[in-house]
């Protein structure tokens, strides 16, 4: 199992950034994709989910209306948009799957590595 995390980097407050992670070795019908988020000094937190079948997605209150989470079931690909980004967004940003979507971090299997985002004037 892979999950390959990218598309991170320095963007202004109010500018927008994509995601992607790319998920390979494993029969994704039955997975959910999350990913999660860690700023320094804090623990990690649930940011966003969708499962591979079907169209329902979940968000932490503070991203609702700002980020979207995709997926393109060709490129076994998952996209976070950002947009309206501001300074606390700034964290890494990790993508992560398993069969069983819980917003606690320690309940997910497999993760990719981090993608740095940071937002900054």
């Amino acid at each position: 199992v892979q999950l390959q995390a990218s598309g991170g980097g320095l963007v202004q407050p109010g500018g927008s950034l994509r995601l992607s992670c790319a998920a390979s070795g494993f029969a994704l019908d039955y997975y959910a994709i999350a990913w999660f988020r860690q700023a320094p000094g804090k623990e990690r937190e649930f940011v966003a989910a969708i499962w591979w079948s079907g169209s329902s997605t979940y968000y932490t209150d503070s991203v609702k209306d700002r980020f979207t989470i995709s997926r393109d079931n060709s490129k076994s690909t998952v996209y976070l948009q950002m947009n309206s980004l501001k300074p606390e967004d700034t964290a890494l940003y990790y993508c992560a799957a398993d069969t069983i979507l819980i917003r606690t971090p320690r309940s997910w299997t497999y993760w990719g590595q981090g993608t740095l985002v940071t937002v900054s004037s």
